[in-house]
């Protein structure tokens, strides 16, 4: 393949919106939550069995997450389950305008 066959496109830092998901903010801040709970089952190498034990959630939630099926899941649900997995872990959430770049592809 030759260069001339790809676009790079530069992003916003949110793929979602990039790609023009009406619910691209809460997708990000659901997959930066799920990112950080595989982190910490990965760190401490714990099975899915595991985590539901210590935590309460049930093994299916941790696999879900684990397969960033995360439909099913509200914002709080996920927050506590890391607050379960780490209680000294603090979660903020900035709200702020939106950035807008002259280099990324706008939703149609």
């Amino acid at each position: 393949m030759s260069q001339e066959e790809f676009e790079l496109v530069r992003g916003i830092g949110n793929v979602f919106r990039d790609l023009g998901d009406p619910d691209a903010d809460l997708k990000q801040a659901k997959a930066i939550l799920a990112a950080r709970i595989i982190g910490i089952l990965d760190d401490r190498k714990l099975s899915v069995r595991k985590a539901a034990s210590m935590t309460g959630f049930a093994a299916a939630d941790f696999s879900r997450v684990r397969g960033a099926n995360l439909g099913r899941f509200t914002l709080d649900r996920l927050i506590k389950m890391l607050g379960a997995l780490d209680d000294g872990i603090e979660v903020s959430i900035q709200l702020g305008p939106r950035p807008i770049r002259s280099d990324a592809r706008q939703p149609a």
